[in-house]
C-alpha cells in the first residue's frame, strides 16, 4: 500500500490531479482532510508557497487571513520532530499557551478533530509539513499512522515538484552570508561586542559593524537579536556552536 501511495503522488502532473490524489489518500488512511503548506505567511508568499488543502472554506480563510501558518502549534511542534506526530501529542512536545488552546478549539469548532503531522525540512528553504486530520468526533485512525508518514513525504515531495514546476521558486529562509558575516554574526550571539570581536577576528570593529550591517540588511531586520533568530531558524548557526566554548581566549 505503501508504494501504491508513492506512485500516486509520484505520477501526478497537476495541482489538481495531487489533490485528489491526496483527497483519495486520505479515504484509504482513514482521514477526511490533508494540508500540505510552508510554515509561511501564505498572504506575503503569494504562489510561491505550497498550499493545498481541503479544509473547510470557512477555516481556511480564518487561518489565511490571520496568518496562523507562522505561529500555528502544530506546525511549530513540527519543527521539534523529524517523524510525525499525532496532535494530541503537541502538550508534550511544544509549551502550549492560551492563543494555541484556543486556535485548536477554534478549528474543532469547523470540524477538524485530531490529526496527524509529518514534517518536511529542506535545507534552505520554507518550513513546510503534510498533515492528515479525521473530522470532530472520530478517532485518529490508529493502526494506518505507520502509512501516513511516507505518504506525508512523497505528498509534499511531489508538491515541491509541481511548484517548482511551475517556474516559480519556493520560498527560500536563507539569504547566504559570507563566511565573514557568518563568523560576525556567531561571536554576536556568543554576546560579544564589536571591539571584542575585532580583536578575535582580527579585523577593526568598524569591520565588524559594517559585516553585522550588511547581514541585517540580507535578512531584512534591523536589531541584532533578530538577526541572530533568523539565523538560529534557518540553519545558518546553531545552538550548540554558539554555546560551544572550546575557542581560545584572546587578551587585550
Amino acid at each position: 500500500m505503501a508504494m501504491r501511495l508513492a506512485h500516486i503522488v509520484e505520477t501526478v502532473d497537476s495541482l489538481d490531479d495531487l489533490a485528489a490524489a491526496m483527497a483519495a489518500i486520505c479515504v484509504d488512511l482513514g482521514f477526511q482532510y490533508f494540508a500540505l503548506s510552508h510554515h509561511v505567511d501564505v498572504a506575503m508568499a503569494g504562489e510561491a508557497a505550497i498550499r493545498l488543502h481541503n479544509y473547510p472554506r470557512r477555516w481556511a480563510d480564518y487561518y489565511d487571513s490571520h496568518a496562523l501558518g507562522v505561529s500555528d502549534p502544530v506546525h511549530r511542534a513540527s519543527h521539534v520532530t523529524s517523524i510525525g506526530f499525532p496532535w494530541s501529542q503537541m502538550a508534550a512536545m511544544i509549551p502550549l499557551t492560551s492563543g494555541d488552546r484556543r486556535i485548536l478549539a477554534l478549528g474543532r469548532a469547523q470540524g477538524i478533530g485530531d490529526g496527524f503531522t509529518v514534517p518536511a525540512h529542506v535545507p534552505g528553504e520554507a518550513r513546510g509539513s503534510c498533515s492528515f486530520a479525521s473530522e470532530a468526533g472520530r478517532p485518529l485512525p490508529q493502526a494506518m499512522l505507520p502509512l501516513a508518514q511516507p505518504a506525508g513525504n512523497f505528498a509534499f515531495e511531489a508538491a515541491r515538484r509541481l511548484w517548482t514546476g511551475r517556474g516559480g521558486a519556493l520560498p527560500l529562509l536563507r539569504p547566504a552570508l559570507t563566511d565573514r558575516q557568518r563568523d560576525c554574526v556567531l561571536w554576536v550571539a556568543r554576546g560579544k561586542s564589536d571591539w571584542e570581536i575585532g580583536r578575535i577576528l582580527g579585523i577593526s570593529d568598524e569591520t565588524v559593524a559594517r559585516h553585522i550591517k550588511q547581514a541585517c540588511e540580507r535578512y531584512g531586520v534591523n536589531k541584532r537579536t533578530l538577526l541572530v533568530i533568523r539565523t538560529l531558524l534557518d540553519g545558518t548557526l546553531t545552538f550548540s556552536e554558539i554555546v560551544h566554548r572550546g575557542y581560545a581566549p584572546f587578551r587585550a
